[in-house]
């Protein structure tokens, strides 16, 4: 344990153990993530170095083949330990929260004669609040029934647009958190599946009533988590709900009355649950009718303050679950095909998966389709030709290679493109 000190007119002071400050910002870490160079930072602070657009680990300046983020679990019931015996124990409101459960079980909130609201609000700020250990809220999920009650709460029939609003906030808190261990979040998840007809058509009522962009979100997040644990037909049964699509399309244009301002925090929540949808076949060719394809071509093309790479990773994810029916086809190829030159202007800087989505976009519509809008379109790209071959020599797959070296034909030979009798085996960009 470190040693304390006492120093006048000072409260006192603890050592800190180098292990458990972020390398970034030197605080004692909260959320500790490791990237694939097993090297532990605090979430929040290497997501702005990744959504900065650097690519490469802070510490070690490494390249990263993989930007997923693993919680150190390890670390941090460390860090909880240390932190706990190195200062006094706050005060936990734990019965606090369990008689906010007994207030929003009770018989008069269930009749509906008294309002839900201000103890759904209560607990959300149980559930935020840095000073209350996550052991403690994990008890209430885990065996308080804190989820159950919430669920019951959001699929009454009688619920007024408030108390879901509260309960869709609560339950993004649960389902977002670091702190909630991943047992418990199963729970939750359980809960609002039990009744997931009702528990839908709820939270698409807040996403298109909500009274705030955050209350949107919070219930996209939900909703995600809902479409993550579903089987195919479920999510094709969820796409089939009036509104859910054209309300995620809403979501993830902009969000100002000019049409000029997009949000990354809901960007990114209505790609969650659209890149779990288009997971189901049958479920595409409604997303498309929906809009889809200009959404994520708006997405592809925004600063990348709003679609860093991680964004625009998924959106051309779901781009290539569009183009594989026809319809998604069609519209890429529509309005001189504007979707097709956004995909072009985001193949590179967003890792492996990305690029090979954005090649199978362009393959499908330019050459196994034979567009021909779309292969003008390509083709006249500035920079097109130049992206696929830096691709093609990123350790792409064997499929993702042979599929750029047929879009590469498409491409005008002359001297201001790329010399003529290339090699797909050993490719060289000429000096420009």
């Amino acid at each position: 344990m470190g040693r304390k000190e006492e120093r006048p007119g000072h409260a006192l002071e603890v050592k800190i153990p180098s292990l458990f400050r972020c390398p970034i910002s030197l605080d004692v870490m909260r959320s500790p993530v490791s990237l694939c160079t097993g090297v532990t930072y605090d979430r929040a602070s290497i997501q702005r170095w990744l959504e900065s657009g650097n690519t490469t680990c802070p510490a070690t300046m490494l390249p990263l083949p993989s930007t997923d983020l693993v919680p150190n679990l390890t670390l941090q019931r460390l860090i909880h330990l240390w932190s706990s015996s190195a200062a006094p124990a706050p005060l936990v409101p734990r019965r606090l929260a369990r008689d906010l459960l007994h207030e929003l079980s009770s018989a008069s909130i269930a009749a509906g004669d008294d309002d839900p609201v201000p103890p759904l609000l209560k607990l959300a700020e149980f559930f935020s609040a840095n000073d209350v250990e996550p052991i403690e809220k994990n008890d209430l999920v885990g065996v308080g029934g804190c989820t159950s009650v919430l669920a019951s709460i959001l699929v009454r029939k009688d619920s007024m647009l408030e108390s879901s609003v509260a309960v869709a906030r609560v339950f993004a808190l649960i389902l977002t958190s670091d702190f909630i261990d991943g047992c418990n979040k199963k729970i939750a998840i359980a809960d609002l599946v039990s009744d997931i007809d009702r528990s839908v058509s709820a939270l698409i009522r807040v996403l298109r009533d909500g009274d705030s962009l955050e209350s949107q979100i919070d219930a996209a997040s939900v909703l995600d988590a809902i479409i993550a644990a579903s089987d195919s037909e479920a999510k094709v049964l969820i796409a089939e709900k009036e509104e859910v699509v054209r309300e995620l399309i809403r979501l993830i244009g902009p969000s100002d009355e000019e049409g000029s301002t997009m949000d990354r925090r809901a960007v990114e929540a209505g790609l969650g649950c659209l890149a779990g949808i288009s997971a189901a076949k049958r479920a595409r060719p409604r997303m498309v009718r929906a809009g889809v394809v200009p959404a994520l071509a708006r997405v592809l093309r925004a600063d990348p303050a709003v679609a860093p790479p991680a964004t625009a990773r998924r959106a051309l994810r779901v781009m290539e679950a569009a183009a594989g029916c026809a319809e998604g086809r069609a519209a890429i190829c529509e309005d001189g095909a504007d979707a097709a030159t956004a995909v072009v202007g985001r193949m590179v800087k967003v890792g492996r998966e990305g690029g090979e989505a954005a090649v199978a976009v362009l393959w499908s519509v330019c050459h196994a389709f034979r567009d021909r809008r779309a292969v003008e379109t390509v083709a006249a790209t500035e920079g097109g030709a130049t992206k696929l071959l830096l691709l093609m020599q990123t350790g792409c797959s064997p499929a993702a290679r042979e599929m750029a070296a047929d879009l590469l034909k498409i491409f005008r030979v002359s001297s201001n493109c790329f010399l003529a009798g290339y090699d797909t085996n050993t490719i060289h960009i000429t000096p420009f």
